[in-house]
């Protein structure tokens, strides 16, 4: 892999403003840097693909697994020892299940202060009014 160290560097820098020059390096170095990062996201994007097949090849297999277990699961309890669900509301003697009326409260009561009696609404915010501009003392001065 490339590996550059500090002088190293060094060396490349001086060897390109030497040969590129000092008015077309800014230019060379923007080409080079949107090719550094097309790599970049070309890279950025085979990883992400692989770790996609990965994850998806660790589900499979993780599916497997859980058939595997489900199907060890239903071998040892038959279905058939389950019993079966009684249709309760298919016949007309069985009477429907009742549940509790719904409490229904009234509107929120007004808070009360510490004698008991209701508290005063509060009172609206002032609306201020905007202050006088004042020119600055030099504009004051020139006219």
């Amino acid at each position: 892999m490339l590996d550059f160290n500090a002088p190293e560097f060094l060396v490349v820098a001086i060897v390109a403003l030497v040969v590129i020059g000092p008015k077309d390096l800014p230019k060379a170095m923007r080409f080079l840097g949107k090719w550094v990062g097309k790599a970049r996201g070309g890279a950025r994007q085979f990883r992400s693909g692989f770790d996609t097949m990965v994850r998806e090849a660790e589900l499979a297999e993780m599916e497997k697994q859980w058939a595997a277990e489900n199907e060890r699961i239903m071998r040892e309890h038959p279905v058939a020892s389950l019993p079966a669900p009684q249709p309760q509301y298919l016949e007309g003697d069985v009477d429907p299940v009742m549940v509790e009326r719904p409490e229904v409260r009234k509107a929120a009561e007004p808070a009360l202060d510490m004698s008991g009696e209701p508290a005063p609404k509060p009172r609206p915010k002032r609306v201020r009014k905007p202050k006088a501009v004042v020119p600055p003392a030099d504009e004051a001065a020139a006219e």
